[in-house]
Order: C-alpha cells, then sequence, then structure tokens
C-alpha cells in the first residue's frame, strides 16, 4: 500500500516538472479576455439604476482564468464563471425586492496572441442560463402572480465564440469583436438557437488626469445582438463612462447607458424596451 502511494506522488511529481517545462502556469494572474463592458451576459458586480421607473439592475458574478499554456507563440487560458443579475422593483421591509432573476454558470477558453501594436483574442466558453421569478413578481395579500404572468420555464445552454482585435494607440486602445453562439437546448421552444454579437470598445486615458495617483480612462463601447425570440430582431447596450484605474486591471466604473432591444431579463424576453440607465460596477481582475 505504501509503495502504491509513493508511485502515486512520484507520478504526481513528475507532471507538475513537466507541466512547468511546457510553460504551464497554475492560476495565472488576471483575466486574459475582458468581459465586453456592454455585454449584461457577462460576469461583474455592480448596479444599475433606471431613472424612468425607479428599477435597479443589481449584477453578482466573477470569473477567473485557473490554467494557462504558453502554445502557438501565445498565451492559451482556461476559466470559470458564475453569475446572475437580478431585476429590482420595489423596496419594502428594509429589503430589495426581487422580481426576476438570470442565472449563468459555466467555462471558457481564451487565446491571445500578441504584435508590438496590436493583439488578436479569441474565447470559446460553454454556459448554461436559467429564468426565475422571485419574491417580488407575487402578491402575497391577493395569492397571485402579479399582472397575471406566470413564471416561463426559461433554460438556454449555449457555446460562444467570440473572436477581437485590440488595436494599442498611445493614449488608450480601440478593441473591436464578433462572436457566434449556438444552444444545444432552448426553452420555450420557439427561441432560435443561433445567435450572432458584434461590437467595439474605445477608451483613452489622456483626457484626465490621474486621481489619487491612478490612471482614469474614458470609454465608449457598444455591444449588438441578433437573436430570434422568437423572430430575428437586433438587441444594442450603448455605455458612455468612466474607468478609475488601469484598463486591463482593478477599478470602479461609472457609466450611463442606452439599451434597447429584447428586455435583459428572460423571464420578459417577449418585451421590446428602450431604457436609459445610470450605474457602477467594480473590476478586480
Amino acid at each position: 500500500m505504501v509503495s502504491k502511494k509513493l508511485l502515486l506522488i512520484f507520478i504526481f511529481a513528475a507532471l507538475i516538472v513537466e507541466a512547468q517545462e511546457a510553460n504551464f502556469n497554475f492560476l495565472p494572474a488576471g483575466v486574459q479576455f475582458l468581459p465586453h463592458k456592454a455585454n449584461h451576459q457577462e460576469a461583474r458586480i455592480g448596479v444599475l439604476y433606471y431613472p424612468q421607473n425607479g428599477h435597479l439592475k443589481v449584477d453578482v458574478g466573477n470569473n477567473i482564468d485557473l490554467f494557462e499554456f504558453m502554445v502557438f507563440n501565445g498565451t492559451l487560458r482556461f476559466g470559470i464563471e458564475f453569475m446572475a443579475y437580478a431585476l429590482s422593483t420595489n423596496y419594502q421591509g428594509r429589503r430589495l425586492q426581487i422580481d426576476a432573476i438570470d442565472g449563468f454558470f459555466g467555462g471558457n477558453m481564451s487565446f491571445k496572441k500578441s504584435s508590438e501594436d496590436s493583439q488578436f483574442l479569441f474565447r470559446f466558453r460553454i454556459i448554461h442560463n436559467s429564468a426565475h421569478f422571485v419574491d417580488g413578481h407575487y402578491d402575497m395579500d391577493n395569492e397571485k402572480w402579479k399582472d397575471d404572468i406566470k413564471p416561463i420555464p426559461f433554460t438556454q445552454d449555449f457555446g460562444e465564440i467570440n473572436a477581437g482585435h485590440k488595436i494599442f494607440l498611445d493614449y488608450g486602445g480601440f478593441y473591436y469583436y464578433g462572436g457566434v453562439a449556438y444552444s444545444t437546448l432552448v426553452r420555450p421552444a420557439l427561441i432560435q438557437k443561433y445567435s450572432f454579437s458584434a461590437g467595439f470598445e474605445y477608451h483613452r486615458n489622456d483626457v484626465i488626469d490621474s486621481i489619487f495617483g491612478k490612471e482614469v480612462n474614458i470609454f465608449l463601447a457598444s455591444h449588438l445582438r441578433y437573436v430570434g425570440m422568437p423572430d430575428y430582431e437586433p438587441s444594442s447596450n450603448n455605455l458612455l463612462g468612466l474607468k478609475f484605474g488601469s484598463w486591463k486591471g482593478k477599478g470602479i466604473v461609472f457609466y450611463i447607458s442606452y439599451y434597447y432591444g429584447n428586455n435583459m431579463f428572460s423571464e420578459y424576453y417577449y418585451r421590446r424596451v428602450k431604457e436609459l440607465g445610470i450605474g457602477f460596477f467594480v473590476e478586480y481582475f
């Protein structure tokens, strides 16, 4: 028994040495493929306020790169991501009334290859998304769902591929990207399985002086999705904001957003909306 344990320890140690010689890194610093700032289906921590009705979109989530390999003169990473965003429609009894929530969990693989003045990025992720009504959508006094809207068993299990190109500038950077997703499982069944996306991010750090010795970036970001729910129509989220902190590092983001398209909250996916919001989120790469 002891000899078998020693053999397993030896094999494990040999694998670690081999991995190190193969440019393997466990728990590398930061996140290689930064979440798209204008994509609402990315992991973040923050709050978005809608002045027209007083509602809140509350985000809680995180993603982390676990493994890194140096291959093909680039960097290959594998990570996991868990996130949820909730719709708060009221405040009663010293607590937020959560009407609806979307939850996501899955994993991703990303690849980065850099040149002197630009960078190519690739991400493949597999995500499970489900949506639910919560306490704020149920009328306890009358024991019924509000507005007679009952929960929809909404589910999407999808794989998504994104490819992007970042151009380094003396004062910041410009990044553009595109992607396609396919859902292996959708509920309700009338939702189309293919969806498409594209977007850009432009930031510069020479407009505002540093604050407390930290870089300040002003940015413009846009994310366009073309989804069939059930008919294919565009949905677009557009942000203008400030990030206090380096663009690829820890910081806090304040922004104004304008969104039009299918409701972000999947229990209301069939509604087309136009929403102006003011929000912030924290990045801790």
